[in-house]
């Protein structure tokens, strides 16, 4: 960053404050808080997060340095449920995410399915399992969600990430209500559960795992180093010895 688009030393102080309000009002409502999902903790969390996140930037453009901290940001969570406390409707959006890894082996299951059930429907207007698009059209309408997501190498897929929310309604949608747009408007507090599949969490916790694999690597030599001088100082050296 050049001299001229630093901040200046009074913004960082400035931001600095900013974090030390934050932080005594996210605590204060906190301590006043009524429930396990008080909206008050909830928004002076986000003003913490956001003062944070700006005081890290402006700490690094100026002075490249950065916080040993990090608060994860409020826009990622879901709000405090605010729906019904007895909902008499629930609805189940799902999104998965696939790859198209093997075209040639999607293109050859739309084939089999076409030529076992779709031979007369297609007819004359082409063979609709020749393209991916066809073939996918073919796949989804034959199989059930669920049924492709467990044979989704079968089908020349791969997985991506996916993620399936549950909110609250009051009553159930009229028949045709929200067909036009079924995926708009979803009201993040009424959503009563979440739940997300990400590789990006597999990799997570492998970091983990090999973190701790190096510890006990390392304690391993350790053991193996003191058994040796057992033995050469004619020590048992036995497994039981090595708890």
């Amino acid at each position: 960053m050049s001299d001229a688009a630093q901040p200046t030393a009074a913004e960082v102080r400035a931001a600095a404050e900013a974090v030390k309000t934050a932080l005594d009002r996210h605590l204060a409502a906190v301590e006043r808080r009524t429930g396990d999902d008080d909206p008050a903790v909830y928004e002076a969390f986000n003003e913490l997060a956001a003062a944070a996140e700006v005081y890290d930037e402006l700490l690094y453009d100026r002075y490249d340095e950065v916080t040993p901290f990090e608060i994860p940001g409020g826009d990622d969570t879901l709000p405090p449920y605010t729906g019904p406390e007895e909902p008499n409707a629930v609805s189940v959006l799902i999104r998965r995410d696939y790859a198209v890894a093997e075209p040639q082996r999607l293109l050859a299951q739309a084939q089999r399915v076409e030529a076992a059930e779709y031979e007369e429907a297609v007819g004359a207007d082409g063979d609709a399992a020749a393209t991916v698009p066809g073939a996918l059209g073919i796949l989804f309408g034959e199989f059930e969600p669920d049924e492709i997501a467990s044979r989704h190498k079968e089908f020349g897929l791969e997985e991506g990430d996916s993620t399936l929310w549950v909110t609250a309604a009051d009553e159930p949608a009229d028949p045709g209500e929200w067909l036009e747009a079924p995926f708009e408007q979803v009201d993040p507090q009424r959503v009563v559960c979440r739940f997300d599949v990400s590789a990006v969490f597999d990799e997570d916790a492998s970091d983990d795992l090999d973190e701790d694999d190096d510890l006990e690597f390392e304690d391993g030599e350790d053991i193996e180093d003191g058994e040796d001088r057992e033995d050469a100082d004619g020590g048992e050296g036995s497994p039981a010895a090595r708890r």
